[in-house]
């Protein structure tokens, strides 16, 4: 069985981008298995706190989920032109002894207001820092939605067929590229 990890890089509790991960999570094959997680509880990164009391338990659980996953999808928001902070916080802290990330494969995803390019430049932002990990990030396709208000409801759920489609189109590539590893 293939294990899927996503990690929601919002704390909103009707994001779109961990809307977007529990779509995926509906779409996934019978040999696939999909799991998501937030990054609520990370404290800010400080190597003085790093040194007296070492990683916190939440990051630590949350490397050891990276880990024990065969692929990794990051939902991506975008916050002034840039990644989250809360997401490069947590890729902060896990870098530290060693990178869960190492030859992982892992693919993003990400919704965004907007009228042409959803979260273009946060992801590209991400794939930087990445690479610093050691991830193999997947280069096409990719996955931009604009206009989340219209196809999101309030919940932040995917409502738009459309969208629906292209994600599941990039969420076949994803698993053949984790399973296959070409």
């Amino acid at each position: 069985m293939t294990t899927i990890l996503g990690i929601t890089g919002s704390l909103r509790r009707a994001s779109t981008n961990t809307g977007l991960l529990r779509a995926l999570k509906e779409m996934v094959p019978t040999q696939v298995s999909m799991e998501i997680a937030d990054l609520h509880a990370i404290p800010m990164f400080n190597e003085d706190d790093e040194a007296t009391t070492g990683k916190p338990d939440r990051v630590k659980a949350l490397d050891a989920r990276i880990r024990a996953a065969d692929g990794i999808v990051i939902a991506c928001p975008e916050y002034n032109f840039s990644v989250p902070g809360v997401l490069k916080n947590a890729t902060d802290w896990l870098s530290r002894g060693g990178s869960p990330f190492r030859w992982k494969r892992l693919g993003i995803v990400g919704a965004g207001g907007g009228e042409f390019v959803g979260t273009a430049r946060a992801q590209y932002h991400l794939r930087q820092n990445l690479q610093a990990l050691q991830a193999i990030t997947m280069p096409r396709p990719e996955v931009f939605v604009n206009h989340n208000e219209e196809k999101f409801d309030a919940a932040g759920n995917l409502t738009d067929a459309e969208t629906r489609r292209h994600l599941a189109k990039w969420f076949e590539a994803f698993l053949e590229w984790v399973e296959k590893r070409p």
